[in-house]
């Protein structure tokens, strides 16, 4: 852990070390100023940044509150972080720690709604270190803007805080098992064919046979007319906890015109899009996505952040076509992993679900979620598979081209079951099966007894 005695700059010394063009609503706070020390309130705060120069320098680590990690910027001047404090409240004080690659010049922003930002400070000249800054301004979003870096680098934080009344964020509880290594934190919701139809309820709301082929796992009750309503209505699933009556669908495969049905249970990974897994939250009642885009070409398919292994097939992995050959008894194989970052408000899509997974959902960033989409919840991965090998030139997607892969989710769970399967496996760090049982930390328990009915917690 990296420590090191705080500094405050004083008007003067910050002449010499940076020169602060002061706002009305900034002052630099010199040694023992009668400003309220007040609450600390961005640490574990959802941020974003402009750039991070790898997934391990992501803006999270300027708020977590470990001076052994950092936020690193891409190597240009106009670069920015920002943090999302929750609420708005009274600011006093804002600090930064700079890592060796500082800002000779920038500004401190702050703004109620996060698109109308008022200035309230300006400093040139400076030299990094630690630097802290008595604030008078009223905010919910704060944000440093770089303008000039004072190194060939791009800019780097080991924390930036910021203070106020408040009440500052409570951590997120540690796992209960601290001497269990977690290496997963996952669930599997495993469902089995269920039926062909040219129907899509999200992208072709009641307009039976709209669509392209679809293959349908999870309620057998899907068609061009389904609704959450209807599909909790219907007990019928293929999925192997009852509880889940969700509607699941992909494009159909075809091999020379015909169809291919799944002959095994297809595996619906219940997982954690974010890096901090003990944030995920059940999905709301009712949400509605797309994943993929069936517009794709082959470098958008390729570098989706969906894209997992692509197409596969015995030795073959990572093809972003469907393989000219497959090793006969071999199946096909595709993984592909859904957006698990909900913007809080709205359930489905829209207009946008012809073309992607809509204005609702998006996929997490250097391991956390947008500020747009806050709210972290499941990701899926699906991973399909298919009996089909050996010459595989007649082998394609109803969608269109191989890289058109693209599924549709509509939750349909029983809300109690998957709370507790979220909580449980995902928050809880485990591998799960579908019943919530990890077959490797056995003493952890499990959600579904053998006759998938819940147990006491």
């Amino acid at each position: 852990m990296r420590t090191k005695e705080r500094t405050v700059r004083t008007l003067l010394g910050g002449l010499a070390a940076g020169t602060l063009i002061a706002a009305s609503a900034l002052t630099v706070a010199a040694q023992g100023a009668s400003a309220a020390p007040g609450t600390l309130l961005s640490q574990g705060a959802l941020t974003s940044a402009s750039s991070s120069e790898a997934a391990s320098l992501g803006p999270r680590f300027a708020v977590d509150g470990d001076r052994a990690t950092r936020w690193a910027s891409n190597a240009s001047d106009a670069e920015w972080i920002r943090v999302d404090l929750g609420a708005s409240y009274p600011l006093d004080r804002i600090e930064l720690d700079w890592e060796a690659a500082y800002g000779s010049a920038f500004a401190l922003q702050v703004s109620a709604d996060g698109s109308n930002w008022t200035t309230v400070g300006d400093v040139t000249g400076g030299t990094g270190g630690d630097q802290s800054f008595a604030v008078s301004a009223t905010g919910r979003y704060v944000q440093l803007v770089g303008r000039d870096r004072g190194t060939q680098y791009g800019y780097s934080l080991w924390e930036f805080q910021v203070f106020g009344d408040g009440t500052a964020a409570q951590p997120t509880p540690a796992p209960s098992y601290p001497d269990d290594e977690v290496t997963h934190h996952e669930f599997q919701a495993n469902c089995t064919f269920s039926h062909f139809r040219p129907d899509d309820p999200i992208v072709f709301p009641g307009q039976a046979g709209a669509s392209h082929l679809h293959t349908f796992i999870g309620n057998r009750s899907t068609d061009a007319s389904s609704t959450p309503g209807s599909l909790l209505a219907n007990p019928a699933t293929t999925c192997t906890v009852p509880q889940d009556k969700s509607a699941y669908w992909y494009p159909a495969l075809l091999k020379d015109g015909q169809p291919v049905a799944p002959d095994i249970p297809m595996t619906v990974y219940y997982k954690s899009g974010i890096e901090d897994y003990r944030k995920v939250k059940p999905f709301p009642a009712g949400l509605q996505f797309v994943a993929g885009d069936m517009n794709a070409t082959v470098d958008q398919f390729r570098t989706a952040p969906g894209a997992v292994e692509g197409w596969e097939c015995g030795d073959i992995s990572k093809s972003w076509e469907i393989p000219a050959y497959c090793a006969p008894g071999t199946q096909l194989n595709l993984r592909y992993q859904a957006p698990s970052c909900w913007d809080g408000t709205h359930l489905t899509p829209g207009e946008s679900a012809h073309h992607g997974m809509g204005p609702h959902m998006a996929y997490p960033v250097a391991g956390q979620c947008p500020m747009s989409h806050p709210v972290a919840v499941p990701m899926l991965e699906f991973k399909i598979a298919w009996p089909v090998s050996g010459d595989m030139s007649g082998v394609r997607l109803a969608s269109g081209s191989d890289q058109s892969w693209h599924y549709d989710f509509v939750n349909a769970w029983d809300p109690e079951v998957l709370r507790r399967l979220v909580e449980h496996c995902i928050n809880g760090g485990l591998q799960c099966d579908p019943r919530g049982y990890d077959l490797y930390k056995p003493h952890r328990g499990t959600v579904l007894d053998e006759d998938y009915e819940l147990v006491d917690p």
